[in-house]
């Protein structure tokens, strides 16, 4: 059984050899992507943000990283295996970054992921959701992720072309830092959620969602974020 440690369990998925070619979608601060480089693979990361990509190469001038759309991505050499963690669910059109990543690939080459999947921080959004109605604001269009089910993605998966080998939907509840508390947290995703929302009815708003969420998020002084992931081995079958 893998070890649901995040990073260990998903590296050891992926299990990198010497001298494969693997593409790492949202290399974000490049720290995977040297540990895939550590096992003696050679990695190329892509990422959406700018500022995200130029902070990794700051950090390992060594790795080539590469601001692109994973939804768009092609390359003209095909890959050993390709590599996600925490970025499929920032990714609305889950048909378009399936496809990228499965013309990415060489025949039998695999697919390695780990990214939120159903129930992910669901008693926060439903909270969130109340809270907004309640004020007069409409849900629609705010929630900026994809969260399926164990059978959703692994359905779409079979559809492009790829052999489901493992999947694994586990919850992982996440401490917050003591100080910070569920505001910070909502703060964080405010430019999604609230970005419409006046000063005075997000204070209330606030007030609303923490008293709804603290019966069920907070034990023991401390407060644990309902996530839940997704992990998936596929294979591209031979054409």
């Amino acid at each position: 059984m893998y070890s649901e440690n995040s990073d260990a369990g998903v590296l050891s998925m992926l299990q990198p050899q010497a001298g494969e070619r693997i593409l790492d979608v949202g290399s974000g601060n490049g720290d995977l992507m040297s540990k895939i480089a550590a096992a003696g693979a050679v990695p190329i990361g892509i990422d959406m943000s700018e500022g995200m990509v130029n902070r990794a190469r700051q950090k390992y001038p060594e790795l080539d990283f590469q601001v692109a759309d994973a939804s768009q991505y092609r390359t003209e050499n095909p890959y050993d295996a390709v590599f996600s963690h925490a970025t499929l669910h920032w990714i609305l059109d889950a048909a378009s970054v399936t496809r990228s990543i499965w013309l990415a690939l060489r025949d039998g080459g695999r697919f390695v992921t780990e990214f939120a999947g159903r129930g992910n921080v669901a008693v926060l959004t439903t909270a969130i959701q109340q809270a907004l109605e309640s004020h007069g604001y409409a849900w629609a269009g705010r929630n900026p992720w994809y969260h399926p089910t164990i059978g959703e993605y692994a359905s779409l998966l079979e559809r492009t072309g790829f052999r489901v080998m493992f999947a694994h939907h586990f919850d992982k509840p996440t401490p917050l830092k003591r100080e910070a508390g569920v505001r910070i947290w909502l703060d964080s995703f405010s430019d999604y959620f609230f970005h419409d929302v006046t000063a005075v009815d997000k204070a209330s708003i606030y007030n609303a969602i923490e008293a709804q969420v603290k019966p069920l998020l907070y034990r023991n002084g401390q407060w644990m974020i309902d996530t839940s992931r997704l992990r998936i081995v596929a294979i591209k079958e031979r054409s």
